[in-house]
């Protein structure tokens, strides 16, 4: 028997939906349990267990978004597990975002997600804009009552929310900016997809200040938590993934501004064109000289900038640092006998060399020359728990949190450690953490012997103060380090990837071990005159093979 309608109360139909969502709503309920079986004795039907049935994911998702789509945030939230976080998202949607029109399509349910079409206006200060994306409701049941529900998360307003970011439309917080490289010409995310992220992070922190005016966009406004470390004067939080807030609409252009960077196109084009043929890749190209950023990219363009930001063992390009510990100690020298045994251990560890090898009665060059693991882990006895991090931090500026870039970057960590960690972080394992940029500052410093911080904007731009290190390598270790380097790159693990780039060059290969992979992350580092650079390639195994090719490529390019 229908329902009767009040007198006077106007008929409403669900007219956006299609048949999925008009069946959905009007069909009758499905139980998830099957009659008979044991009775629970107490008169009252077993709660339902299990994953929701595909005809109540139809009807409570279809119910939500018939919902959110007539403004009844008060009813589609209540069709969710966190009806005050939905009711508050949703709202905003509205009153902040300044959507209106909405019609929202049901897609193809798969399983218990429900993908839907969002077609909207955003109008503010009489501009308007049509507003199209796509987002999915995943449905949840309710363990205390069975009760099937749409699990509630940001992304259901829109996919790219995260929690605590908000969707607001108005005069943009910072104006746009036109960045140039060093040549003058425009960088887009278009003509170079890895500075996407990149490109926002500069209109984020040079917007106000490179002489443009604000447009009007529909943005999402990045959440910045209470518990977040303390950003430098850079605007950034150390070690931690910074996402800066983006544009999704603009419905009136401001004026940009225009901001210099250091990036070479000719540099940069190399780096997109060889990272986008690996998986996993992420490289740095700079300047030694003056710690200008050439390049940066990663093969995942619009993921997560591990170039600048990533937290990863660094494996043996790590030996670099711990080699300059060694020589300023005079625990080493390029050409006195050095031990370099199969097996060395410390702590209760026993640690090994790739496959096992040994050099019977060499020297330090040739342990190095040849990324001899044993050669570092047999001084661990003879050095403080403190040695590796002091000079990491006092010589090559790793692990300060003081690096003003222009962009957010992990500027490395070196803690101070014992026993077995501590032999593990002089081959770069242990907690030691880098990514490229860290890596290609290494092998500058080690080139000349004092740390000049990598920068991407030039600070003349806003008087920021870049990073200084405390001193510089000790004159005899930064010459002996340099030709450890040199040797390698010539004649030993990195001398297949540097084969004809010249004579001055400089290299160390590095492989790193990750927990739960089948493959260690592979490292390179090198210099080729006035250019360094580094990458890594995620499980690509030695960096010699893997790494290395992509390294040596980009400084043939740039030379």
């Amino acid at each position: 028997m229908g329902k009767r309608r009040r007198a006077g109360r106007p008929k409403t139909r669900p007219a956006l939906w299609g048949a999925v969502i008009a069946v959905a709503v009007g069909g009758a309920g499905v139980t998830a349990w099957t009659l008979g079986g044991d009775d629970p004795g107490d008169g009252k039907p077993p709660i339902p267990t299990g994953p929701p049935t595909a005809a109540e994911v139809t009807k409570v998702g279809g119910a939500f978004l018939t919902a959110w789509a007539r403004g009844n945030t008060a009813a589609a939230a209540a069709l969710t597990d966190d009806a005050p976080a939905a009711r508050a998202a949703l709202t905003g949607f509205t009153r902040d975002a300044k959507v209106s029109a909405v019609t929202l399509t049901p897609g193809v349910r798969k399983g218990a997600r429900l993908p839907f079409a969002v077609k909207a206006t955003v109008t503010h200060a009489r501009k308007g804009k049509p507003l199209d994306y796509g987002s999915a409701l995943d449905l949840v049941r309710r363990p205390v009552d069975g009760k099937v529900l749409v699990g509630w998360r940001p992304s259901v307003v829109h996919p790219e929310l995260r929690t605590g970011d908000r969707l607001v439309t108005g005069e943009s917080g910072t104006p746009p900016i036109k960045a140039v490289d060093r040549s003058g010409d425009e960088l887009t995310a278009e003509k170079y997809p890895s500075l996407r992220g990149v490109l926002d992070s500069l209109r984020e922190r040079y917007g106000k200040k490179a002489g443009g005016t604000a447009g009007i966009e529909l943005r999402i406004v990045r959440a910045r938590p209470a518990d977040a470390p303390a950003r430098t004067a850079d605007g950034k939080a150390q070690g931690k993934e910074e996402v800066p807030d983006k544009t999704l609409l603009t419905l009136a252009e401001g004026v940009p501004g225009t901001l210099r960077t250091t990036i070479s196109p000719r540099a940069q084009a190399a780096a997109e064109r060889e990272t986008a043929k690996r998986k996993g890749a992420s490289v740095v190209l700079l300047k030694p000289s003056t710690g200008e950023v050439l390049a940066v990219a990663n093969s995942r363009p619009e993921g997560f900038n591990t170039a600048f930001q990533g937290s990863l063992a660094p494996g043996s390009t790590m030996k670099i640092v711990s080699a300059a510990l060694l020589l300023e100690k005079d625990l080493a020298s390029t050409d006195k006998k050095h031990p370099c045994p199969k097996y060395s251990s410390y702590g209760g560890w026993k640690f090994q060399n790739l496959e096992k090898f040994q050099i019977k009665n060499g020297t330090f060059r040739a342990s190095f020359a040849s990324s001899c693991n044993t050669a570092f882990i047999s001084q661990s006895k003879k050095l403080k728990d403190d040695d590796l991090t002091q000079v990491s931090s006092e010589v090559f500026g790793l692990g300060r949190n003081d690096w003003a870039v222009g962009v957010p970057t992990f500027d490395g960590a070196v803690p101070v450690q014992r026993d077995a960690p501590k032999a593990a972080s002089l081959i770069g394992q242990g907690g030691v953490r880098a990514n490229p940029l860290n890596m290609a500052s290494v092998i500058a410093t080690a080139k000349t012997g004092r740390f000049t911080q990598p920068y991407l904007v030039s600070p003349e731009a806003d008087g920021r103060k870049l990073a200084t290190a405390p001193r510089t390598m000790e004159q005899d270790a930064q010459s002996q380090l340099r030709e450890l380097l040199r040797y390698t790159a010539t004649s030993g693990s990195a001398a297949d990837a540097m084969s004809g780039l010249g004579a001055d060059v400089g290299a160390k290969t590095g492989s790193a071990e990750v927990d739960g992979q089948k493959k260690p992350n592979g490292w390179f580092t090198a210099w080729r005159g006035d250019v360094a650079g580094a990458a890594v390639v995620q499980e690509g195994g030695r960096g010699g093979k893997s790494a290395g090719p992509l390294v040596a490529k980009l400084l043939k390019s740039a030379g």
